[in-house]
């Protein structure tokens, strides 16, 4: 049936709602075109006394910056006038100006606000702000993998409303997989503020019908060009360099930006799976907002049947009557089933606690959705027009005498052969971009797989220019094995898209050496570059590496600036300002 407000007599109404459910989609595609070329648009209504609506958001992959873009277009709609407000560039004391207030903010790490976000976070959980006259409701958004699921998000929302704020609607924390939860939470936190939109919308304009769109809900089945091995034989190291064909998909992609893979699980864990449940692999399940299917096909293409969590575990939990799970699921102690999870999978917790009475739904209702993984994109599109190319290592280990592997790493490595397909989609990463003036210095900092997003900068600014000048600093375990992208980079260095390039092998000498150490030999120079406007990057391992970089970068501030420790964190955290350090570490 079309909605009362519909601008038709009853009797067109009757005669539509009978004929449209007839039409084909390619007849409502035809009367799509047909339409829009036929009659004019219709003009947008005006907006009578707008509410303003302040979106703020915090972001470190981008997500909560993409949800904060597609709220702010649905407020338009609504009747609301709102603006986009990135903590990195505001205070807690200018909160105080917004009268509705929404807050869509990630949780990085474990605990950790985002980076963009630390000044803001700080200032806010200290500062006396009052807020009595600001309505608000947030968004959290996280990983429940991590201990402190959406603690940015929580942390925000309790903020808030001890400095006054009136919270409108309830706090939603999000899993990696929140797009059903957001539609649900923007919907209800902006009717919240009950604000109605202009007095009659206008008809939206019909527009004909477009080519098929790849995004998140609908990844582009992009089929492998190459599949190559980067370590030389004797390394302790399995990297691979991938190349996909992007031709027809529609898919663009900057310099900086990431793939994402939606992988699928591998047979021989699935099959462990199934063995340590006892469970019926053709039993007929329905996982959440999908349809239904076998168990052994959902356990394949739609759920995490790796990760071990608390709210997985608490789920499990939930089903069974074993005293010793829900002794080490204790709230009084929580780092008790932490330190149980350290090493193991979902596989542990089924065999260590069994539980006989599980069925295939109930099981399948613990788990969550197979996220998928995102891999900083190692080419840049003006190099190579059409293809897309990642550098992945394959995680493979073995822990508590079961052998264990990563499920996009090793479902790359070992199905993305060839010819064969992989779904995929681009996330734009608009915290990590080279600067548009070439006459600009870069410095890149890459170890192992950090390499990847330098090497779609090297390669940009080749196609570019590189008039400011390119510094490389690259490390691994051995020269002889483990020196990806070596002759490429010694090309680069002759043809002047790369200028200098200095490497750290770990394992080729008794003392280690890394690249945070090639650092400090040459913090003189690093700092003249700086000096002279350069711009830092860094990628890789956040838990170690990019903690010690950063050290180093604010030590060698300190020395061969001649500044105190506070003037040099300073001068750091005036670069992060400029966006002249940047980060994208995992």
């Amino acid at each position: 049936m079309l909605p009362e407000h519909a601008p038709f007599s009853p009797e067109q109404k009757n005669a539509l709602s009978q004929l449209i459910p007839t039409f084909s989609p390619q007849q409502s595609a035809w009367l799509s075109g047909y339409l829009a070329s036929a009659a004019p648009a219709a003009a947008p209504a005006a907006s009578k006394g707008s509410a303003p609506l302040t979106i703020l958001y915090g972001t470190e992959s981008g997500n909560a910056e993409m949800l904060a873009d597609k709220t702010l277009k649905s407020a338009k709609k609504q009747g609301f006038k709102p603006k986009m407000v990135n903590m990195s560039e505001t205070t807690p004391a200018a909160l105080a100006k917004a009268e509705n207030l929404l807050v869509i903010v990630s949780t990085w790490g474990d605990g950790e606000p985002p980076e963009t976000a630390e000044p803001f976070m700080k200032a806010f959980l200290e500062e006396k702000v009052d807020l009595s006259q600001t309505h608000f409701s947030v968004l959290a958004l996280g990983d429940t993998s991590y201990e402190k699921f959406c603690e940015t998000g929580k942390q925000v929302d309790a903020r808030l409303e001890a400095l006054g704020a009136k919270r409108v609607y309830d706090r939603v924390d999000c899993d990696v997989d929140f797009d059903d939860a957001y539609d649900a939470w923007s919907k209800a936190a902006l009717s919240a503020f009950g604000v109605s939109a202009a007095a009659e919308t206008a008809l939206p304009a019909f527009t004909p019908a477009v080519t098929e769109v790849f995004d998140k809900k609908n990844p582009f089945p992009s089929e492998v060009i190459a599949n190559v091995l980067l370590n030389g034989t004797g390394s302790a190291k399995e990297t691979l360099h991938i190349e996909l064909d992007l031709e027809g998909s529609g898919l663009e992609y900057e310099a900086g930006d990431a793939l994402a893979v939606v992988p699928i699980n591998s047979a021989d864990v699935v099959s462990d799976v199934l063995d340590a449940t006892g469970l019926d692999a053709s039993a007929k399940v329905t996982p959440k907002g999908g349809q239904e299917t076998s168990l052994i096909e959902a356990l394949t293409n739609d759920l995490d049947i790796t990760a071990l969590s608390r709210a997985v575990a608490k789920k499990y939990m939930a089903l069974s009557d074993v005293t010793a799970l829900k002794e080490l699921l204790s709230e009084e102690d929580k780092t008790q089933f932490k330190d149980y999870a350290v090493g193991r999978q979902i596989i542990d917790l089924l065999t260590d606690f069994p539980n006989p009475s599980l069925t295939p739904q109930s099981f399948v209702d613990c788990l969550r959705k197979l996220p998928p993984r995102l891999y900083s994109i190692a080419s840049s599109p003006k190099a190579h027009e059409g293809e897309v190319h990642l550098t992945v290592a394959a995680v493979r280990y073995n822990t508590f005498d079961k052998d264990r592997k990563g499920v996009a790493s090793t479902y790359l490595a070992d199905f993305a052969k060839e010819g064969e397909k992989v779904k995929v989609y681009v996330h734009k990463n608009k915290n990590f971009r080279l600067p548009e003036d070439t006459n600009k210095p870069v410095i890149m900092v890459g170890p192992g797989t950090g390499i990847a997003p330098f090497r779609a900068f090297i390669e940009e600014r080749g196609e570019t220019g590189n008039e400011g000048g390119s510094w490389l600093f690259f490390g691994d375990q051995r020269y002889s094995y483990d020196f990806l992208y070596q002759l490429e980079l010694q090309d680069h260095l002759k043809e002047g898209a790369l200028s200098k390039l200095d490497v750290a092998f770990s394992r080729d000498q008794p003392e280690k050496v890394y690249v945070q150490d090639k650092l400090r030999e040459k913090a003189a120079e690093i700092y003249e570059w700086l000096e002279k406007g350069a711009y830092f990057y860094v990628c890789g391992d956040a838990e170690y590496m990019a903690k010690d970089v950063h050290e180093a970068l604010i030590s060698l501030v300190e020395t061969e600036g001649g500044k105190s420790r506070e003037d040099a964190l300073a001068y750091v955290d005036q670069l992060k300002k400029d966006k002249r350090y940047q980060r994208d570490v995992y």
